[in-house]
């Protein structure tokens, strides 16, 4: 045995981790929310970004569907939605 296997600080841009995604992915939108970061302190994956209200979603490519951001909206202005949904 050689060691232990360790991946490079920051390679886990090269690996869309998107396709691990549950059944459903979050729609944002973009009606009623006050721009209260909630889903972006909350998101494991720290894929949610925007400036301003109504301007939040999240990159598809590495979210895995959990929910947490859709819960934590106070305005309810994040809702998961089929995988095949187009957003």
């Amino acid at each position: 045995m050689k060691g232990h296997m360790t991946s490079k600080p920051g390679s886990s841009v090269a690996n869309k981790t998107g396709s691990w995604r549950t059944e459903v992915k979050p729609k944002f939108l973009r009606k009623n929310c006050i721009a209260c970061r909630m889903c972006v302190y909350i998101c494991p994956e720290g894929i949610i970004s925007g400036e301003g209200k109504n301007t939040f979603g999240c990159d598809l490519d590495y979210c895995k569907g959990c929910g947490s951001c859709a819960a934590i909206c106070p305005k309810k202005d994040i809702e998961m939605v089929s995988e095949d949904e187009k957003i």
